[in-house]
């Protein structure tokens, strides 16, 4: 509090001070009208004190002043300037005030303030290196990487001598640049020089500052400094760091797009924002990993309302908290609802009468759906029905269902219960009226989502192994967290009724594959420091997904990145009366029963691995 009183008064005389030196300077040194200089000084006092109190001059740091806080001394150093100004021309037969007076005072007091400040950080900075180069048990830090980012990282490792990381130098992916100095500090090889530039100059540590490159290249990094027996980590993309500033907190060890092998999905903002701008939004499962995101990525197109329905309170809660946090003008209610309850969730609808509905609450864990099969009925296609059937009587204009590849010839529970649920959406969507749209969105694996391998991998890489695997040829689709919601938001911009719309995921990743990268990503060798097992093919799985039938094909759609589903091999008659029949098996709690139910639905279900016997 005294540090920061102590710049207010700083500021003040030194701007006040300005006046009268802007005197002198207009005036060439000769002093007259002293009265007037003292009274313009006094008048101004007041207003210059105010600009500083408003703008928080004193209250931000010294030691790490950037661009903007120039631009907010400009600011208010032209405020002053042009009330004087006005002043000068209307006022001129009252006071001795001359028209090149309030510039002469606006240059000197930028450049007065600013010089202080410039000397603080500079003197900040100066301090950091001489400390870096003292401590000795200050880490040497190889940062690869030039561009802006690893330069924005230098800079902070020297604003922050307490965090123990001395930056000696960059790598470069520029052959041209290896002669530059950045931030004071040399460009020493290309990027393959890693392991020579870490002999060489006894490289403790890499910092791999490159947010923009592919998960290749990333790979590659991690890789050459695994063979120089280093330490790595990788510092996260910009548009994930608040107000562009980069903490050394926030330097990870792995992120999942870092997995991912093609360029992540991207969204078509103008398709997305014309009919979610000034909507009544509901999310069902807002609490997930799913609906969370989608909530995320709503907020930014200004949403008139947005309705977090789940069932799970602490979720719910612990992300409303988030919102509160991250959007705090995103008008919300929470709504702790299951989508099984006809009733509550009715009465919801009735009360918030939303316009878009994404439909993100389901059970997806094959295994335990597997050994609770009626669970997945009551809640996936009972859910869904719920959902559509409400969208429906109240007039929703937009529903989009969240699908799965496991969907497509399924052999598990959960699969087919999916599958059901395209088939609900659609049966909805024969009975839509004017401009509604009720479609479902395929989705594949998605990385780092809760129940997906990626955090179990992560797990037992801490744990020092081993890493299981059901099966050493396994493969699956993968998207990450992002791009699911990404596709689930572009889809709902799709013009057509009843479809089911597909991402292009590129080629299915085998999991071994996954699980090896992840082991180098975090600085270690796969079945050397990492053991990887693998304990067999559980109940329900494949080993491979598919993200069409045979018969289906696709259509290009205005995104290029989606596809949408030619046939569904949906057959709306009879379907409700195959739908009752479904919830009568599994009320009866007969496996045998729920599996024929399911493929008097679905005739492709469990034809992959013929019929299981499952009492």
């Amino acid at each position: 509090m005294n540090k920061n009183r102590y710049k207010f008064i700083s500021d003040l005389c030194l701007w006040s001070l300005a006046t009268p030196i802007a005197y002198l300077l207009s005036l060439e040194g000769v002093v007259q009208n002293a009265g007037d200089i003292l009274i313009v000084t006094l008048i101004l006092l007041p207003f210059k004190a105010g600009i500083i109190q408003y703008m928080g001059y004193h209250t931000r740091s010294w030691h790490k002043v950037g661009i903007r806080d120039l631009f907010m001394l400009i600011a208010g150093t032209g405020l002053i300037s042009l009330f004087s100004v006005i002043w000068s021309i209307g006022a001129s037969g009252i006071l001795f005030l001359p028209l090149n007076v309030p510039f002469i005072e606006g240059l000197l007091a930028l450049s007065t303030l600013g010089f202080i400040r410039l000397v603080c950080r500079v003197s900040h900075e100066r301090k950091g290196e001489k400390l870096h180069r003292s401590n000795g048990d200050t880490k040497r830090i190889l940062i690869a990487g030039a561009g802006e980012a690893g330069t924005m990282l230098a800079r902070e490792m020297l604003r922050h001598p307490e965090s123990g990381l001395n930056p000696v130098g960059y790598l470069d992916d520029h052959k041209a640049g290896n002669s530059r100095l950045l931030v004071g500090i040399p460009v020493l090889g290309d990027l393959e020089d890693l392991p020579r530039v870490v002999r060489n100059y006894s490289i403790d540590e890499v910092l791999i500052a490159m947010p923009s490159e592919s998960g290749e290249v990333i790979r590659n990094m991690a890789t050459l400094a695994r063979d120089a027996k280093i330490r790595h980590r990788i510092m996260p993309p910009l548009h994930e760091l608040i107000n562009g500033k980069i903490a050394i907190s926030q330097i990870r060890d792995v992120d999942v797009e870092d997995l991912l092998r093609r360029k992540p999905v991207q969204l078509d903002i103008s398709s997305i924002s014309e009919y979610l701008n000034d909507r009544v939004v509901l999310v069902t499962g807002a609490g997930g990993s799913i609906g969370s995101e989608i909530i995320r990525q709503i907020a930014i197109f200004h949403p008139k309302h947005v309705v977090l329905l789940g069932r799970g309170e602490n979720s719910i809660y612990t992300f409303q908290q988030e919102i509160l946090q991250s959007f705090p003008d995103l008008a919300h209610s929470t709504i702790i609802n299951d989508v099984k309850d006809y009733d509550s969730l009715r009465r919801t609808f009735e009360k918030y009468r939303p316009d878009v509905v994404f439909h993100s609450a389901a059970h997806k864990h094959v295994p335990l759906m597997e050994a609770n099969p009626e669970q997945a009925i009551y809640n996936n296609v009972g859910g869904t029905r719920n959902v559509s059937n409400l969208c429906l009587e109240f007039g929703v204009d937009h529903f989009v269902n969240i699908s799965s590849d496991k969907a497509v010839n399924p052999t598990s529970i959960m699969g087919a219960s999916k599958r059901a649920c395209e088939h609900v959406v659609r049966s909805a969507a024969s009975k839509c009226t004017g401009n509604q749209r009720f479609v479902s969105v395929r989705f594949g694996n998605v990385l780092g989502s809760r129940g997906s391998v990626i955090p179990l991998f992560k797990d037992q890489i801490k744990r020092g192994g081993p890493i299981t695997i059901t099966h050493p040829d396994m493969t699956r689709y993968f998207m990450t967290i992002p791009e699911a919601s990404r596709l689930v938001l572009q889809a709902g911009g799709q013009a057509e009724n009843g479809m089911v719309y597909i991402l292009d995921m590129g080629e299915p990743v085998k999991i071994t594959d996954l699980a090896k990268d992840l082991i180098v990503l975090s600085g270690l060798q796969p079945d050397i420091d990492i053991e990887i097992k693998f304990k067999g093919i559980r109940p329900g799985e494949k080993l491979f997904e598919e993200l069409l039938t045979a018969e289906e094909g696709t259509n290009a759609t205005h995104h290029e990145k989606i596809f949408s589903a030619r046939k569904n091999g949906f057959e709306n008659e009879q379907f409700d009366y195959l739908l009752e029949n479904l919830f009568t098996a599994a009320g009866s709690n007969n496996r045998q029963a729920i599996n024929e139910a399911l493929q008097a639905i679905i005739p492709s279900y469990l034809k992959k691995q013929g019929k299981r016997k499952v009492g």
